[in-house]
């Protein structure tokens, strides 16, 4: 196996179309500041019946794509974009559901790579500093905001380690400046004063608190949500998206492909296939070896971070004691909810479908997260756990958190192009460098890579989103698309009230997830589609209008 440049010199060939909506022809997304029509919304509509159709339509005899993707996360997504983008016809395959793997267990902050700089990471720190700022302007404004993240300055926090984390921060600002980031998306690092950071973070202890420091990154408003949304947009570029869909003996000509839903099975020949199935890469290629790093993370409910000045609205960074450059977060989420992160521990034997959290790591959490507050928090107040496995090469480092976050691109000697390591915010780099070793191998025609300043569905300048006549959640979560979102009702109020307890979501955002983003059972819906299934009370709850969505929707 070996590494492959991310370059080529792409030659003719002949390519299969890419797929349509019943109703029109393959349509681009949205240029930033213009809204999504309903032609394009159609043509970025995965459901049920697309994907049957494109399954029959791949299993004819013949069949042939242009790129084959394997694996349905942020990074197969992404190459699936790029491809189509590219005008090339594309498949993507995915054994379970969008997002169904690592890509929605992140801490869901697109950060600007400060604690590779601190490792001496100097490119890697560029890169993601560069993809973040992507992001926030142009792929996904809707999906991303600033989010300022501070450090009290608490009787435990010497002189030294304040001034070394201040000038991480102001080689931060320099990264920023660097990527091109305008400071009015993000802001520069400052000090603050102690009533500062109690507005920012009213339950960290006041007592003997000097201050603070605040430093702006981005955040997600949901990973899975971003996993979709680029899958939806190659929809609407002409990928073929199949759930459900599993992949075996895959070389750099093709796949067999297997319906886990009917149990039917088919060859399908690709030109280019690109295996993008993170910590089950080795799965499909044996001879990549891997180093599973769990990072786990506490759900918890706003109310425990909430006091006389309001709830959290930042981001607290608390130093891990003994460790210069490890921070455990406590991160505003929607629904009500707070992230406490994230660990680092090392992962071996079977990968599962879905990890669990440690009760080390729990109580590893707990202890630094209450080292800066002033009421300690205990099991007692969690709402759920979730942990996701980093597919990290294994390069023989000591500690998994010390293993290098660089994504490598790799090609099989059968042509078997594999994509592993690197990080959430990266997709897009990582997705652009293994589409371009896949057209360096083959020679396929292609047009130059896009998705630098390709919005995705619902996307639109900050302007344009303001001016959305929908609520700020909905527009949060699909931009341009809410008011659609909201046609879901149709004269039926009820249908924009809370499912259940705990949550905002209502039954149109079901129906929505069922009609346009693929969702096909109940899983999908409280697991990706939104997140109520993080808190196991409030996912059973919203069970029964889950299912009511599911039937309404077929």
């Amino acid at each position: 196996m070996t590494s492959t440049p991310a370059a080529g010199k792409p030659s003719a060939s002949p390519t299969v179309g890419p797929a349509t909506s019943p109703t029109a022809g393959p349509a681009t997304s949205p240029t930033a500041g213009q809204a999504t029509s309903p032609t394009a919304r159609q043509n970025a509509s995965l459901n049920a019946a697309r994907r049957a159709r494109e399954l029959a339509e791949l299993a004819e005899p013949g069949a042939v794509v242009d790129v084959l993707v394997i694996g349905g996360g942020v990074t197969g997504a992404g190459i699936a974009l790029d491809a189509a983008a590219r005008g090339l016809s594309v498949a993507l395959a995915e054994k379970h559901d969008l997002g169904f793997g690592t890509s929605r267990w992140s801490s869901k902050l697109v950060h600007g790579g400060l604690r590779y700089l601190a490792s001496g990471s100097v490119g890697i720190a560029r890169e993601s500093a560069v993809e973040r700022g992507i992001l926030l302007e142009r792929t996904a404004p809707h999906l991303v905001h600033a989010l300022p993240q501070i450090v009290p300055l608490l009787p435990g926090t010497t002189r030294a380690g304040a001034a070394l984390v201040r000038t991480g921060f102001l080689a931060g600002d320099l990264l920023r400046v660097a990527a091109g980031t305008p400071a009015g998306t993000l802001p520069r690092s400052r000090r603050l004063t102690a009533a500062e950071v109690l507005r920012y973070a009213p339950t960290v202890q006041a007592a003997g608190l000097r201050g603070g420091l605040v430093f702006w990154d981005g955040q997600l408003v949901d990973d899975a949500r971003l996993v979709v949304a680029l899958a939806r947009t190659a929809a609407a570029h002409g990928a073929r998206i199949l759930t459900r869909c599993s992949a075996a003996a895959a070389s750099g000509s093709g796949a067999r492909l297997r319906d886990e839903l009917t149990g039917e099975s088919f060859e399908l020949r690709a030109r280019a296939v690109i295996n993008a199935t993170g910590v089950w890469a080795g799965e499909l290629a044996p001879g990549i070896t891997l180093r599973p790093s769990r990072g786990t993370h506490l759900v918890l409910p706003q109310s425990a971070f909430t006091g006389p000045t309001g709830a959290l609205n930042a981001g607290l960074t608390v130093p891990v004691p003994g460790e210069s450059n490890r921070f455990v977060f406590a991160l505003p989420a929607p629904d009500g909810r707070v992230y406490v992160g994230l660990t680092d521990e090392d992962a071996p034997g079977p990968i599962p479908d879905v990890p669990q959290a440690a009760d080390g790591e729990i109580d590893f959490l707990l202890r630094t997260i209450n080292s800066a507050l002033h009421t300690p928090l205990t099991r007692a107040d969690l709402l759920g756990t979730f942990a996701g496995l980093r597919p990290l090469l294994d390069d023989g480092t000591g500690r998994t958190a010390d293993v290098s976050r660089k994504h490598a691109v790799l090609t099989d000697a059968d042509g078997l192009v594999t994509v592993v390591g690197g990080k959430l915010t990266t997709y897009r780099r990582m997705a652009e460098d293994a589409l371009d070793a896949a057209l360096a191998r083959t020679g396929l025609a292609a047009r130059p890579c896009r998705t630098r300043v390709l919005p995705l569905v619902g996307a639109a300048s900050r302007a344009r989103l303001n001016q959305v006549d929908a609520p700020l959640r909905l527009v949060r979560r699909y931009g341009t698309e809410a008011a659609a979102v909201l046609a879901e009702a149709g004269a039926d109020p009820a249908l924009l009230t809370p499912i259940a307890p705990g949550t905002e979501t209502t039954v149109a955002e079901l129906r929505f997830a069922v009609r346009h983003e693929g969702a096909l059972d109940e899983d999908d819906l409280l697991d990706r589609r939104t997140r109520i299934g993080l808190a196991p009370r409030d996912r059973a709850a919203a069970l029964a209008a889950a299912r009511q969505a599911l039937a309404a929707g077929e």
